[in-house]
């Protein structure tokens, strides 16, 4: 099962960082990355691999928005199919 992250605020040191190593403590595994800052905004979009996780993706999903809230930034997880049919309409 795969989920989509996203990762939006104003750039900062080490935000790949503290992400990906949140996402590893959650057994999440990161497949692929894509980032790039827009003047002062940081934007990041992921892939990840939710098949591992010990918990529910809802669950997981709003650690994500609490942890972005910590480090100043919007995380933002779905699954992929619910990505994809957003942007399929």
């Amino acid at each position: 099962m795969r989920a989509v992250v996203t990762v939006t605020g104003k750039d900062k040191k080490g935000i790949i960082a503290k992400v990906s190593t949140f996402l590893a403590e959650k057994n999440a595994n990161i497949l692929d990355i894509s980032q790039t800052i827009l003047q002062d905004y940081f934007a990041m979009i992921m892939l990840v691999d939710v098949s591992d996780i010990k918990e529910e993706l809802s669950v997981l999903a709003k650690e994500c928005s609490e942890y972005g809230k910590s480090i100043g930034m919007s995380v933002y997880m779905q699954h992929e199919d619910i990505f994809n049919a957003m942007h399929n309409v």
